[in-house]
């Protein structure tokens, strides 16, 4: 087994898997706020069941995902979490 199936192992039994993981990266459109809160509120919510969100954040947060929704934050959620600046 490599060293990246090992690590991201986590990834086969998330919740996001399948057709709803389009909720989690914005379009490549342009989307109005109150869509994308819309969008983010959506994956959100399907986050909170997820068995594996702990280990999503923290592999967001480690190689700092600049896109998408993560373990239950937004790009600027998780930078706030690191004591980033907003970009």
């Amino acid at each position: 087994m490599s060293v990246r199936t090992l690590d991201e192992r986590w990834q086969v039994r998330a919740a996001c898997r399948g057709p709803a993981s389009a909720l989690f990266f914005p379009p490549s459109v342009s989307e109005r706020r109150d869509e994308r809160e819309q969008r983010e509120a959506r994956a959100k919510a399907i986050c909170a069941t997820c068995p594996v969100r702990g280990e999503c954040l923290e592999h967001a947060l480690r190689v700092r995902e600049l896109h998408g929704i993560w373990g239950g934050m937004n790009e600027a959620e998780r930078r706030a979490r690191l004591g980033l600046q907003p970009s």
